[in-house]
């Protein structure tokens, strides 16, 4: 009853489930089956507003003095205040240095602070100081892990790329260390090539692309017919896509856009499949060959190399319609630029991919998002190219993103700072945009949301609730030692154990902790990651889940044992637990209710206060 008194004032996460609202402008026609299910493809499930989730929250956090001052510091603040301010629109004041020393380190790197840098931070005069943590951050090795992590789910690496999934893990976290210029990287991951992906790393997402095929499918003496080789120059050209320009081109995969996405996109209503075919037929000439040991071909371990046998448009299908046929020659679907004779067509479309200005906007776009909570436009990977532009939106339609000079401008810094990730973290994270309160106020109107009126809230993911769990207890998990899939005749070897979720190169967790992760959404890596959504199971896991009441127990190397064993006034050991948890001290109120569970048992007591800090929404959001 402890544990439960504490926690009763406030509420378990799943009561204030965020997601980012809508921008569906145009209402499908009911009747339109065709447009119903292309609308739930691309706009995903109804959800709540980011704006209206916030402020639920928010409403749950103690009251702190802010500052009213909001100087301008960037391109981005002129933007964003320069709207509110011609609109009418009110925002939040400047975060307190708690609020975003937590919600910057969380954002940069998926863990929340040591009490420790926080206390440090705190001391700091210097009006600089925020500046100097977010170079701090950038850069550091939590920030690796993280968007290391982010990358590997964004290109669903799974067991499907063999051993060369530990390899890509490496070269990637590599490449996030050292700022490779994005563009640079994107045109690897496009064009390379390799005898084994096991020993070259930038080949395997293609091999995790490649689509399984049967005996007898398709003639030719370089196939061996296990890779469906069309079918994987499909999927690859959907990848490069959605990750590299924000476009979802799956549909048009299947069909023409004609007659079925008019109510959803209108750009690529007026896309053929003939013209998705041409996209594809970059890759044409490339083939996936499985290595053969005892005469078994070996899925995960591939050759992947040019062998210029092109793009065959009459070729069956394991995943969708027949192809009908039809032109087969490389055109880039953006700009209808052929290939040039003589060209190499993976470099060629690697270069007409990177160097088109909606590659820049999709990809800052996509960070914005990550950081900002609701992305310029949104969905991030479901552009409609014929409604960015002010003065050229289609007639019944509204324009797509919300601050489009604004998206216009982040690209041209991206591409001006040779397409720096490090960069453009640290110009978003600087803004006074960014560094807004969730808290607001006065009344909250939906109609704010889309102008970044308040920072938005967003729940943690499974693997930054877990490494948060380790940071605040003390008591760290175990990945490694088994297999998430199995490949057929490969050893796949499971990497070295380590102790932080997003450390893993993927998803390796075993019985409870495995349990505790997928009930907060982890990613399977088998379809697209998608946003952290509550569910009435995860405040039941919180509870009961060995992860979490194994880790606050009053054992050795733990945070209540240590701090048992360093402070015999229990007041200093509950402030030192909300700073360790939640990175700010207890109110009066909350001081002195959890030191009277320490006065009537001292073990039991800090127990439970570790225990209760751990199921409150603010620890399971960044806000």
């Amino acid at each position: 009853m402890l544990r439960l008194a504490f926690i009763l004032p406030l509420t378990v996460a799943f009561c204030c489930a965020a997601e980012v609202p809508k921008q569906k402008s145009k209402p499908a026609d009911a009747s339109n089956m065709s447009s119903d299910v292309h609308g739930s493809l691309f706009q995903g499930p109804k959800s709540m507003d980011a704006g209206a989730a916030t402020a639920r929250l928010a409403a749950s956090l103690p009251s702190a003095a802010q500052s009213e001052s909001v100087p301008l510091r960037s391109f981005i603040d002129n933007r964003i205040f320069g709207k509110m301010q011609k609109d009418g629109v009110p925002h939040a004041p400047i975060s307190t240095d708690q609020e975003f020393f937590r919600r910057v380190t969380l954002d940069l790197t998926g863990q929340i602070p040591a009490a420790a840098d926080l206390r440090a931070f705190l001391g700091d005069t210097s009006p600089a100081k925020r500046a100097k943590l977010i170079d701090k951050l950038i850069g550091s090795p939590a920030f690796v892990d993280k968007w290391a992590y982010f990358y590997m789910d964004l290109l669903r690496a799974n067991g499907k790329m063999g051993r060369g999934i530990n390899l890509f893990h490496y070269t990637l976290r590599e490449s996030l260390a050292s700022d490779r210029a994005y563009d640079d990287f994107a045109r690897s991951l496009i064009n390379s090539s390799a005898k084994s992906n096991y020993v070259v790393a930038s080949v395997n997402p293609i091999v995790r692309e490649h689509v399984e095929g049967k005996p007898g499918q398709e003639e030719g003496p370089n196939d061996l017919r296990k890779i469906h080789q069309m079918d994987t120059h499909d999927e690859l050209s959907i990848l490069f896509g959605r990750v590299f320009l924000g476009i979802n081109l799956s549909c048009i995969a299947c069909h023409d856009g004609a007659a079925h996405l008019e109510k959803v996109n209108v750009y690529l209503s007026r896309q053929k499949r003939t013209d998705f075919f041409r996209q594809a037929a970059f890759l044409g000439n490339t083939r996936y060959i499985p290595h053969v040991e005892h005469t078994e071909a070996i899925m995960g371990h591939s050759l992947v190399d040019d062998l210029n046998v092109g793009y065959n448009t009459k070729a069956d299908s394991m995943l969708r319609m027949k192809r009908m046929g039809g032109e087969g020659t490389p055109k880039f679907l953006l700009t209808n630029e052929a290939l040039a004779g003589g060209a190499e067509p993976r470099d060629e479309f690697a270069r007409m991919m990177t160097s088109h200005p909606q590659f820049a906007r999709a990809t800052v776009n996509m960070f914005w998002s990550k950081l900002m909570g609701v992305g310029i436009v949104e969905p991030v990977d479901e552009f409609d190219l014929a409604r960015q532009d002010p003065d050229r939106v289609p007639a019944g339609w509204q324009l797509q993103p919300s601050h489009p000079e604004l998206l216009n401008e982040l690209a041209a810094h991206f591409r001006k700072n040779n397409h720096s990730l490090h960069s453009l973290f640290r110009v978003i994270c600087n803004s006074s945009a960014y560094q807004l309160s969730a808290r607001f106020p006065g009344e909250w109107k939906d109609s704010y949301t889309r102008y970044y009126a308040r920072k938005y809230a967003r729940m943690l993911t499974a693997e930054e609730i877990h490494d948060s769990i380790t940071i605040a207890t003390g008591r760290p998990g175990s990945f490694g030692g088994g297999r998430r899939r199995k490949v057929q005749n490969d050893d796949d070897p499971p990497g070295p154990t380590v102790t932080m979720a997003m450390q893993s190169a993927m998803p390796r967790a075993q019985g409870e902790l495995k349990s505790f992760l997928n009930a907060f959404g982890q990613a399977n890596r088998g379809t697209p990651a998608k946003p952290s959504q509550a569910s009435p199971l995860q405040p039941i896991m919180l509870m009961r889940s060995p992860v979490v009441n194994d880790r606050v127990l009053a054992e050795k190397d733990s945070r209540v044992q240590r701090l048992l064993d360093s402070y015999q006034d229990n007041g200093k050991v509950v402030e030192e637990l909300f700073l360790a948890t939640l990175s700010r001290e207890p109110v009066p109120e909350e001081k002195a209710l959890a030191v009277s569970f320490l006065d009537r048992n001292r073990v039991t007591g800090a127990q439970n206060v570790e225990w209760a800090l751990l199921n409150l929404v603010e620890f399971l959001y960044n806000f």
